[in-house]
């Protein structure tokens, strides 16, 4: 399943730090500068916001009040570089499921977003079946016939990555961001590369070539 997340962060460097990261994982994230921007997005929820308290234009606890007031079962991390022990309690006052203090590390981050979803929606997040293959993302293995596949990190990578968003066209730029990450500055070739060699040693992974644009991973 490729969750939808919401990341509110003021800090465009650090907005887009943070989205590279989650992106890399399947997740579906769409970024906001401001809360006014993200309140509008309240009545299309995602399936977890990140929030930052600190925003320039609306106040983080008023932005929580009001996501929580709407869709209360949403699940949400809250970020601040404040006093952590008073965000932290009204936070979690205010109904936030989990508190994370700057400066942190993103892959923390991605780590407790993980944890929190699947806390949230339940472990089969770490199975992906896709026939005739059984994906383990814990143990970052792929079996076929009870037979282990061996993988590279970024052969795994872009796998996890077909495989949470099967049927949707996959340009090779969003391709290339999701596995390399945005800092990448080498040619988008590396993207045709990833997917023979994937297409090599899982034959029976049903992903078309989209000329000129990217790939799509059929749903089984």
């Amino acid at each position: 399943m490729s969750f939808k997340i919401y990341l509110v962060e003021d800090d465009k460097n650090l907005n887009l730090i943070l989205t590279s990261y989650l992106e890399k994982e399947g997740w579906q994230v769409s970024s906001f500068l401001t809360g006014e921007d993200a309140k509008k997005a309240i009545n299309t929820p995602p399936d977890l916001w990140i929030l930052d308290i600190m925003l320039p234009d609306i106040d983080g606890y008023q932005l929580l009040q009001e996501i929580k007031l709407t869709y209360p079962n949403i699940p949400v991390i809250f970020i601040s570089a404040r006093d952590a022990d008073i965000d932290r309690v009204l936070g979690l006052e205010l109904g936030s499921d989990d508190y994370l203090p700057k400066p942190f590390l993103p892959r923390e981050l991605v780590i407790r977003t993980g944890n929190l979803l699947e806390r949230v929606y339940g472990s089969n997040t770490q199975i992906q079946n896709i026939p005739p293959y059984i994906v383990d993302e814990r143990s970052r293995s792929v079996k076929f016939e009870d037979q282990l596949i061996d993988l590279t990190s970024k052969e795994f990578d872009l796998l996890i990555y077909f495989s949470k968003n099967q049927g949707l066209a996959l340009s090779r730029e969003q391709i290339l961001k999701s596995i390399w990450g945005s800092d990448y500055f080498g040619t988008d070739r590396v993207v045709d590369d990833l997917v023979r060699r994937l297409r090599k040693k899982m034959p029976k992974l049903n992903i078309e070539t989209i000329y000129g644009y990217g790939y799509r991973m059929i749903k089984s």
